[in-house]
């Protein structure tokens, strides 16, 4: 198994469900469930219930967090490869320009920014 940049691999099932993940966490909706996972975790310890519910509660935020982690670094890679992406074609578009050619690059640049669209 290769290990590649997410950028750099079609869409599979992980990236489909990455951007979806995404989108959820930043909704409205998911911040409400993080508060309410953030006061049942106050409650417990302000309650005085057993240090196992205590635990539970420890453990939900604990895995919330990892899953967001793994999450959100994926999203990031995707994004620093698109922006290093429309870098480079900006780069050779200017370099092709100051030459007198600039065909290849302008297509390349022009990929390069409907790339947003592909993520």
């Amino acid at each position: 198994m290769v290990i590649q940049h997410p950028a750099e691999k079609g869409k599979g099932r992980f990236e489909r469900f990455a951007e979806s993940a995404s989108n959820m966490t930043s909704s409205p909706v998911f911040y409400g469930f993080c508060l309410l996972l953030v006061a049942f975790f106050i409650a417990t310890h302000v309650a005085g219930l057993s240090v196992s519910q205590q635990m539970l509660a420890s453990d939900l935020m604990t895995s919330v967090t990892l899953l967001l982690l793994a999450l959100l670094k994926n999203s990031e890679r995707r994004a620093e490869r698109a922006v290093q992406r429309k870098l480079d074609a900006i780069a050779a578009a200017l370099l092709e320009q100051d030459e007198g050619e600039a065909r290849e690059a302008q297509e390349d640049l022009r990929s390069a920014i409907r790339m947003e669209e592909d993520l």
